[in-house]
């Protein structure tokens, strides 16, 4: 049973088809340029599939696959056609993506893909897999959790495609989960975390995790804070930004994230996950996460990291630790 990675000859594309491969599994490359696929491709010793991100074409060239791995932002414009393409044909769908709107697109679809026996996992990568895992394990430590806050680091340089996703990110608006339900929050104000050095100002973004961790926890009040540093989230001509960090830029910038889960005592839990850098660490995650589907670790429908894995999946990426605040 095969792995067809999507958007395979992009910048995270690229280094998720080579862990892959290095991993040992079997996988198809596939995405809409040939030029770029074919040297790829070759490099790697595997097939290729070119084609555009819609339904009917993507459904076609699904055959033989078990597993399709989207890579290919921004994931407004791919996630819909190739989840629906999935749906159709039977196939486990995983992604890589932050932007909030897939995971809204993937809750919807959840109840059409149960019946296809597929599964819809978007947030294989750096978004969700820490923050998932994380907020789960702390929400089994409190008693009669109710309120969840998640805030992110973002340091060092975005990849090109980061960059366009975070335009649909902000595009959608302030949002948080209240009493269960998505609401907007055009007055919601910053909130200062400390990432293990000392208190920080982030400010309010909506992320994936006001999908997945309601789903992951059943906690009905979330709320999701950002803070950015270095050149992150660039402004201007975003096709002139490098494809992406180099090896030693990632190297030298760690990925941290803080979850504080409230009980209804009000007692709160605390802890910063940290990982390798979120570029590097989205191929070990994505890949580990594609082989345990491919050895059929799937539940049908729309579903998160921590429940198909295990709170403490997150953990098993090399270089992933949890620092437990006061």
């Amino acid at each position: 049973m095969s792995l067809l990675i999507y958007g395979a000859a992009g910048y995270t594309g690229s280094m998720i088809a080579r862990h892959a491969r290095a991993s040992g599994l079997d996988i198809v490359l596939g995405g809409r340029d040939a030029a770029k696929l074919a040297p790829l491709a070759a490099e790697l010793g595997v097939p290729y599939r070119v084609f555009q991100a819609d339904t009917d074409a993507a459904v076609q060239a699904l055959n033989g696959a078990h597993v399709l791995l989207n890579c290919a932002g921004p994931f407004a414009q791919t996630a819909e056609p190739l989840m629906r393409a999935c749906i159709a044909a039977g196939v486990h769908y995983l992604d890589i993506t932050a932007e909030i709107g897939v995971y809204r697109l993937a809750e919807r679809l959840g109840a059409e893909a149960e019946k296809a026996r597929a599964m819809l996992l978007p947030g294989v990568g750096w978004d969700v897999v820490p923050t998932d895992c994380l907020a789960v394990q702390l929400a089994a430590r409190v008693a009669r959790p109710t309120a969840l806050r998640i805030a992110l680091q973002v340091a060092g340089s975005m990849s090109r495609g980061s960059a366009v996703s975070a335009g649909e990110i902000m595009a959608a608006g302030l949002l948080a989960r209240v009493a269960g339900e998505l609401v907007p929050t055009p007055n919601a104000q910053p909130r200062a975390f400390d990432f293990g050095q000392g208190p920080v100002a982030c400010a309010p973004l909506s992320f994936g995790d006001l999908v997945t961790a309601w789903r992951s926890t059943g906690i009905a009040d979330i709320a999701m804070f950002v803070n950015v540093t270095g050149d992150a989230f660039p402004t201007g001509d975003l096709a002139a930004l490098p494809a992406g960090p180099s090896a030693q830029e990632r190297a030298a910038q760690p990925a941290r994230a803080v979850v504080e889960v409230t009980g209804a005592d009000g007692a709160t839990l605390r802890a910063v996950i940290e990982t390798v850098n979120g570029y590097s660490y989205t191929p070990l995650a994505a890949v580990e996460a594609a082989r345990r589907v491919l050895d059929g670790s799937a539940r049908p429908g729309f579903e998160t990291p921590a429940r198909v894995f295990g709170p403490g999946f997150a953990q098993a990426i090399p270089g992933t630790r949890v620092i437990e605040l006061a």
